[in-house]
């Protein structure tokens, strides 16, 4: 084989890896939602029909049933959102590396593919999930809303808690709210030191 040959077989190589990292993008995205849209609906369904019971029987019971059930689900969503997460990073990263390769045959046209350094769709991703200059964009996190719907089932969980072993509401909210805010912030490191790793390699 001639290096020319060569050359272009690497060349549909690579044409081909960057198809492949594409449609793996899209995939994730779209497991994301869905994964986003059923534990979303499990809970609204579970509100629903708290709304109902509580106007023919007591909910307490049902309550103790369906909020660890709830929480455990969200708990699952999440670590799927994030491992999402991680792999779309690296799949930019991927494709970012893959630009530069294609850059080097027009060095004269850096508005077609933007130097490694440059990249404004790897940089919007990582600024979207606040690892860099904006830690506060974190909260806008697929896995963090995830996190602030899951730790306020939690902290409601624990007021009801207390509130059935005898505690006045003032001490219940006083249990709950803080529990949700640890619950909720825990979660938002996690996700900033994993994603953090990621990008930094």
């Amino acid at each position: 084989m001639n290096d020319e040959a060569h050359e272009q077989m690497f060349m549909n190589a690579v044409v081909t890896e960057h198809f492949v990292s594409q449609a793996a993008r899209s995939a994730i995205v779209s497991e994301m939602t869905g994964r986003a849209t059923v534990y979303m609906g499990a809970v609204s369904g579970a509100l629903i029909a708290f709304g109902f019971l509580v106007q023919t029987s007591d909910v307490a019971p049902f309550v103790g049933a369906v909020l660890p059930a709830l929480v455990l689900f969200g708990e699952l969503t999440f670590a799927a959102l994030l491992r999402n997460s991680l792999e779309n990073v690296a799949l930019l990263r991927h494709i970012r590396d893959i630009h530069s390769y294609y850059q080097q045959f027009a060095p004269e046209q850096p508005n077609v593919f933007d130097a490694t350094h440059t990249d404004p769709q790897f940089a919007a991703a990582v600024a979207t999930i606040g690892v860099r200059r904006k830690p506060a964009q974190a909260l806008f996190s697929g896995a963090s809303t995830i996190a602030a719907v899951n730790a306020v089932l939690l902290g409601v969980g624990v007021a009801l808690i207390v509130g059935q072993v005898g505690g006045a509401v003032g001490i219940a909210v006083a249990v709950g709210v803080p529990i949700a805010a640890a619950f909720f912030a825990s979660h938002v490191w996690y996700q900033q030191r994993r994603l953090g790793e990621i990008v930094d390699e």
